[in-house]
């Protein structure tokens, strides 16, 4: 059986097809990358009409600054707690569904609405839920002798935007771990069961490992969610307090960069998380090849 190809008669019209994402890409990827480049090198002042060239002075300082290495631990504690979390429970929903039968596809439509929700409003949710004053999570906590105050303790914030960036990702996470749970032949299940392992040790043994390809993917993709989306969670939930207890590298940048204008330090600061990013994504792309390879 011949596959069919389809043939353009005008060699322009795949560049007029392919032009308008080109275009996209330049303006809000490409370009904007090359300013904070440019920006970080540069000694500027906050109103733009004054630049002096100081090399890698910013990056010097950057690592220097007692500040940026404990949001460098801060962001690291954050995307662990996160990642862990929203993946744990989409794969703990992923298997709960996938034991359905009737109701599955009810279930499934429910757990992806919250990914259609804006972070912005995510965190607002969340930060109504855990207000100390109005709130029914600190009033239910108070019943154990916790006295919640997340505008006060530091840990306490740092736990209200993990769940709120957590929440926010678990769906995806589930419709993934879904998809892959789906995909495993369960002729292999059925013959581990004639074998006398139960449906604990069938999991452990047999589907989990089949899953490491989706749990690599959602692991790369959850990191980068937490370098970058959760920036909307945090702006509306604690603006990266109290004390800076929740001031991970994404919300410094803007909080250097746009409330205390210092250009040249907030831009060296988004090249180095670019750059994180980068080396997570060449990661994913080395492991898929080998994947691809064996």
């Amino acid at each position: 059986m011949e596959t069919k190809r389809t043939t353009f008669p005008s060699k322009t019209l795949p560049y007029a097809l392919v032009m308008p994402q080109l275009l996209i890409t330049l303006v809000f990827f490409i370009w904007p990358t090359w300013q904070a480049v440019q920006s970080s090198f540069l000694r500027e002042d906050p109103f733009g009409l004054a630049s002096t060239f100081v090399g890698l002075l910013h990056y010097q300082r950057l690592f220097q600054d007692p500040l940026y290495l404990d949001a460098i631990g801060r962001t690291a504690l954050f995307a662990v707690a996160v990642t862990v979390l929203s993946m744990g429970m989409g794969l703990l929903l992923a298997v709960a569904v996938s034991r359905l039968v009737r109701s599955a596809n009810a279930y499934s439509t429910l757990l992806l609405w919250p990914y259609a929700v804006a972070p912005v409003v995510a965190g607002i949710l969340w930060w109504f839920m855990f207000n100390s004053s109005s709130g029914i999570l600190p009033y239910m906590l108070s019943f154990f002798g916790v006295d919640w105050n997340h505008k006060l303790n530091g840990t306490q914030a740092m736990i209200l935007v993990i769940v709120a960036a957590s929440w926010k990702q678990v769906s995806y996470n589930f419709l993934f771990f879904l998809a892959g749970l789906q995909s495993v032949p369960q002729s292999l299940t059925e013959a581990a069961a004639i074998d006398g392992a139960g449906p604990v040790k069938r999991f452990f043994t047999i589907v989990l490992p089949l899953l490491s390809p989706t749990t690599f993917f959602l692991f790369i993709v959850n990191v980068n969610y937490t370098m970058f989306d959760t920036f909307g969670t945090i702006d509306a939930t604690t603006q990266g307090g109290p004390n800076q207890a929740t001031n991970i590298l994404v919300y410094k940048v803007y909080a250097d960069g746009f409330i205390g204008l210092n250009l040249g330090s907030s831009s060296a600061q988004s090249v180095v998380l670019m750059l994180f990013v980068i080396g997570l994504t060449f990661l994913q792309f080395r492991y898929v090849e080998r994947r691809v390879q064996y």
